[in-house]
């Protein structure tokens, strides 16, 4: 589980490729749950890192789900289209149940 908090901006966006690519390296499965409860923002570079993350996670045969808030995150995937592509949640718990562990 990788918990993001604060702006998924140009300055923000690094540091969560960084703490996915070390999740990803580490899980067994591949499941990943990316809590963004805390994110009120997200420019078009953290939108890229959160597309890789969920491409690579998907070429190796492994599930990623999004924890959201309502507000601008959801919003985003939502006109994005992207909302197609994402599996979301609403809570941690649920997420974790979506992937049958405590992942």
């Amino acid at each position: 589980m990788v918990h993001v908090a604060g702006d998924l901006d140009v300055a923000g966006a690094p540091r969560l490729q960084a703490e996915l690519e070390q999740a990803m390296a580490a899980a067994d499965p591949l499941n990943v749950v990316l809590d963004l409860t805390e994110v009120p923002f997200c420019d078009s570079v953290g939108l890229g890192v959160l597309v890789a993350a969920h491409n690579h996670v998907r070429r190796m045969n492994g599930r990623m789900i999004l924890v959201l808030a309502p507000g601008m995150i959801r919003h985003l995937l939502t006109i994005t289209n992207l909302d197609r592509h994402f599996a979301t949640s609403h809570s941690l718990t649920e997420a974790r149940e979506a992937l049958g562990s405590a992942a």
